[in-house]
This record gives structure tokens, sequence and C-alpha cells, in this order.
């Protein structure tokens, strides 16, 4: 399901449907610890920031922590259903879960103790994410609502941004000033985070699986069911480029650590890569066996990780029309 890189690249973490997350050496695509078990389908995997802990989330309920060191347990995260995602604030104190059980939940890393009472929704929530500073929560759900919550008062969310589909993902802009969500119902839209106000609607023909923020915080990426990815100026809502079209569904999309290019995974088996300023193919495909559920660059900007329900995940490098370095079986 995801396939991410340790902050200094030299490391990934899989997570997959046989109920494990693993730890890989990059370079010789091997196995350098015991794959950490769940009792369900890991969806979700990450580092911390400092590389030393991951953290897994699970459909048995749980998010676990781990140490990134010795495969070792670190703490359990409970809930009463699936977890979706499991994502550290960027001090790496701090972790927030979002779960199908209709709430969000913060705790302290590594020790799992919880900070915060749940973060309640009408339905199932999908995607959480931490602001940049780890003092605010944006959570998105399936009752077609994001919430934004101040971790130090959580009793009530500070912003309701609605959408009229369930909203898939939500991100915080790196200056933390600005919102973007992605919603079954087309859209994509940029919030300011401070007061809640509508500032730019990004179209698509059908429902967007994700959007997320160049590193400057002055462009969206969207990846959408309408089979394309675009590129958008995050305040204005004007398109960049054309759309990044695919043969399929385009289920995740992501910005360069610079911000040149945007890699993007599609169920057409294929994961591409594209100037992000012009919208032209910068490699050939990169191909699966079966759909492509994430990609994602390197810290360095001259890799690509992706995930595939092929039960693979595989590092490409983006020379030479981005030649495959290792699988990583």
């Amino acid at each position: 399901y995801a396939a991410r890189f340790s902050p200094d690249g030299n490391f990934v973490v899989t997570a997959s449907a046989d109920k494990t997350a693993r730890l890989w050496d990059r370079r010789s695509g091997k196995l350098f610890l015991p794959p950490l078990p769940h009792e369900g389908e890991v969806v979700f995997a990450q580092f911390s920031p400092d590389g030393k802990w991951v953290v897994t989330a699970s459909s048995d309920g749980t998010a676990r922590l781990w140490s990134a060191e010795t495969g070792q347990p670190l703490a359990s995260l409970q809930h009463n259903d699936g977890v979706q995602v499991a994502q550290f604030s960027a001090d790496g104190r701090r972790v927030v879960t979002a779960s199908l059980d209709g709430t969000a939940r913060v705790w302290e890393a590594p020790t799992g103790r919880p900070l915060t009472e749940p973060l309640r929704h009408d339905g199932a929530v999908i995607f959480a994410q931490f602001d940049p500073d780890g003092e605010r929560v944006v959570t998105g759900s399936a009752d077609r609502a994001a919430r934004v919550w101040d971790i130090r008062q959580p009793a009530a969310p500070r912003l309701l941004l609605r959408h009229q589909g369930f909203v898939k993902f939500t991100q915080f802009s790196p200056d933390g000033s600005l919102i973007v969500t992605a919603s079954l119902d087309g859209t994509a839209r940029v919030w300011d985070a401070e007061n809640g106000t509508l500032l730019a609607t990004l179209q698509h023909e059908a429902g967007v699986e994700m959007a997320q923020f160049s590193p400057e915080g002055e462009r969206v990426v969207t990846a959408s069911r309408d089979k394309t990815a675009r590129v958008w100026e995050a305040r204005t809502g004007h398109p960049i480029t054309q759309p990044l079209r695919h043969k399929d569904r385009v289920s995740f999309a992501s910005f360069s650590p610079a911000g040149s290019h945007v890699v993007t995974a599609s169920d057409d088996r294929t994961a591409q890569v594209w100037e992000a300023s012009t919208g032209q193919a910068s490699t050939e495909a990169l191909r699966h066996n079966e759909l492509v559920d994430f990609a994602e660059f390197s810290p360095g900007g001259d890799l690509v990780i992706t995930a595939s329900a092929d039960a693979t995940a595989r590092v490409w490098r983006l020379d030479h029309g981005g030649s495959l370095t290792e699988p990583l079986l």
C-alpha cells in the first residue's frame, strides 16, 4: 500500500496487505530487520523525522510505534476500527492517527500516551495531518467535511471545511497559512487556515484522491479518478499545466523536494514523472504488474519509490529515462 524513504534516503519502510511492515536497505534491496507484524493489513507506514522510529497503521484497529534500529515495538495506539493513517509531527514528538471508528487522536511519541480525547467526526476519518508547528491537526472524513483542531483545546474543532463528498486527503501548506482538502465530490479546495475562508476550488471531472502543496507552498498537485493529475496555483486555482493523463484512476501525486517535478501513481499499472511547470513527461512510464498505489521522491530528489498491488515496491533512478535501480521484493 505504501513505501516511504527514511529521512537520509538510505532505508525504506513498506506497508503491505500481508499484515506486515518491512524495513529495507535501499541500496541492496534486502531486509535489515524482521517484519513488523500486525493482525490486519498494514495500510500506512512512516519514519520519524530523525529516522529513529517507525509508525504503522493497520486495519486491525491499531497504529504501532517501533524502533527503526532494532524493530522492537514501543507502543500500540488503540482505536475501535481500522486505522487509515498515522503521521508524525515535524519535531517527531507526536503522532496523529485517523480511524474508521470516526475519530482521530493525538499521541506522545514514542510512549504512546494519549495527548487528546478523541477528535470526533460523524463518519470514518480517512486522513489526518499536523501543521508545521505540531499544534494543529486537520482531519478529513466520510462525513463530507474536514476539521481543524487545536490540540491544546481539542474539545471542539476550530474550523469546519465542508465538501459534498468524502474528504480523502488534507494538508497544511509548509508555512501553515493554507489548507488543501481533496474530496470525492470532484474538487480539491484551498482554504485560509486561520479563518476557513475558501480561496480556490480545483475542479476535476471525478473524485479527487489527494492533493499536495509544493515545497514553497505556492502550487498544488491533484490526483483524480478522472484519470488525470494537474498542477495549480494554490491561492487562485489557476491551472499551471494541462491535465497529466493516465489510462486509469490516478491514486497519488507528489512534488519533488525542489518542486520542479511531480510523480503520479495510477491504476493503469504505471507511475510517471512530469515537469511541474509544463506538464511534459520527464521519464518513460515506471511499470508494475498491477495497479500502483503510491509514488514518492527520495529526500535527495534523484530517486522515486513506487508501491504496487503486485506485492512489490521498487526504487527508480531518474536519469536516462527512469531506469530501474532496485526492486524491493
